[in-house]
C-alpha cells in the first residue's frame, strides 16, 4: 500500500489489500462485517464492487467508510455501507474526518451515476437535525468465561427453556462443514417460507462456507432431535467479537426449544474460544417476540440507524422497513423451489 498526505481520502479494495483484518481490527469499533472475507462474500455472490473510503496508511489507520457499488438494471445503481449487513459503521477517528470521507463518497457516487448512498450504522457522525432512514434494535452480549454467571445472566424463561430441550433429548453440534451449511438452508428456506420471503441463492451460502467457514471465523450450531434437524443458526467471528447473523428452525418442533439451546451451545462454544462479545443483529422495531428473545439471553440493547442521501435530490431521506407488506402472502403460498427460485434472481437487485 502506498503512502498517502495525513488526512488525505482515497478509495481502497479490502480483497486487494494485504493484512487488512489487521488494519481494521486495530480501531476499537471494528465488527465482522469490516473484514475482507464479508467483503469477499459479496463481491463473488453479487458481483458488488468494494469501493471502500479510506484515509491514513498501512501503519497508521485513520478512517473508514466501507461501500459496495450496486449496478441493477431494475433498482439503480447505488452505495452501500454494506450489503445484507445488519450494521457496518464507519470507523472514524471524529466528525471531522468522517466528513471528509462522506463527501469523497458523495462526490465519487455522483461520478458513477449512483441513486443513493446509504449508511447502515454511523449516524451519531452526522448533525442531530439529519433524520435516521430506518430504525431497528440491535443488541449485543458480554461473554463470560464462567458459564454459569454466564447462564444465570439469562431471564428465566430463557434457562426453562434450555433445560427443556436438555430434557426433551435435544442436542447440538458445533460444526464447520458444507453438509452442515446444507442442514441449515433446508431450514432456512422453511424459515423464510414462514415469513413470507424468499431465501437467499445457496450459493451465497456456499461463499459464506467457503471464505468464513472455512477459515475458521465462523460456526454452524445445528439442534437435532431423534436424529432429525430442528434448528441452526450461523455465527462469525473477528478479533475476538462474534456476531449471529442466521437463525432457522422446524416451526413443528418449536416446543422442543431448539432454537435456546442452539444460542445456548452457540454462546459456550464461543466463550470457551476466547470470543468476548457476540452482537445478536439487527431487530425489526415491530418484531417484539424476536426482541423479547434476545433480551432475555441477558443482552444489552441499543438503536441501530439508517442514513440514506439521495444524491439526486441533494438531501437526506427516509423510508419505510420494507420486511412486512404484501409480498410476504406470494411468498408463504408459493412452493419452496419457486420462492428459492425468485430468491437467486431477485437479491442482486435488493441488496
Amino acid at each position: 500500500m502506498e503512502k498517502f498526505a495525513p488526512g488525505a481520502a482515497r478509495r481502497i479494495n479490502p480483497l486487494e489489500t494485504p493484512n487488512w483484518d489487521a488494519l481494521v481490527t486495530s480501531h476499537p469499533d471494528f465488527s465482522f462485517f469490516h473484514g475482507a472475507a464479508w467483503a469477499r462474500v459479496l463481491a463473488e455472490t453479487y458481483g458488488f464492487v468494494p469501493q471502500y473510503f479510506f484515509s491514513g496508511d498501512e501503519n497508521a489507520p485513520e478512517s473508514l467508510l466501507p461501500l459496495m457499488e450496486v449496478d441493477s438494471w431494475l433498482t439503480g445503481k447505488r452505495g452501500i455501507a454494506l450489503p445484507f449487513t445488519d450494521e457496518c459503521a464507519p470507523l472514524c477517528t471524529d466528525k471531522k474526518s468522517f466528513e471528509k470521507l462522506f463527501q469523497e463518497a458523495v462526490e465519487f457516487g455522483k461520478s458513477r451515476g449512483w441513486k443513493y448512498l446509504e449508511l447502515r450504522g454511523g449516524r451519531n457522525f452526522f448533525a442531530p437535525e439529519i433524520p435516521a432512514s430506518l430504525e431497528f434494535y440491535g443488541h449485543s452480549l458480554d461473554l463470560d468465561a464462567d458459564e454459569n454467571l454466564m447462564f444465570g445472566q439469562m431471564e428465566s424463561s430463557a434457562r426453562r427453556a434450555v433445560r427443556k430441550a436438555e430434557k426433551d433429548g435435544v442436542t447440538v453440534e458445533i460444526l464447520q462443514s458444507l453438509d452442515a451449511m446444507k442442514d441449515f438452508y433446508s431450514l432456512q428456506c422453511l424459515t423464510r417460507k414462514k415469513h413470507g420471503l424468499p431465501p437467499q441463492p445457496f450459493d451465497f451460502f456456499v461463499n459464506i462456507h467457503r471464505h468464513i467457514l472455512s477459515e475458521n471465523r465462523g460456526l454452524i450450531a445445528v439442534a437435532s432431535h431423534r436424529g432429525r434437524k430442528i434448528a441452526a443458526s450461523v455465527y462469525f467471528f473477528l478479533g475476538g467479537r462474534a456476531i449471529y447473523k442466521f437463525g432457522a428452525s422446524d416451526a413443528a418442533a418449536q416446543h422442543l426449544r431448539g432454537t435456546n439451546l442452539v444460542m445456548w451451545a452457540a454462546m459456550k462454544w464461543l466463550s470457551r474460544n476466547g470470543l468476548k462479545a457476540l452482537h445478536l443483529g439487527r431487530t425489526s422495531i415491530a418484531n417484539d417476540g424476536l426482541r423479547r428473545f434476545k433480551l432475555n439471553l441477558g443482552a444489552h440493547e441499543e438503536k441501530i440507524e439508517y442514513v440514506k442521501f439521495d444524491l439526486r435530490q441533494n438531501r437526506f431521506v427516509t423510508e419505510v422497513d420494507g420486511v412486512s407488506g404484501w409480498h410476504n402472502q406470494v411468498f408463504r403460498a408459493l412452493p419452496v423451489c419457486l420462492s428459492r427460485a425468485a430468491g437467486k434472481v431477485l437479491y442482486k437487485h435488493w441488496a
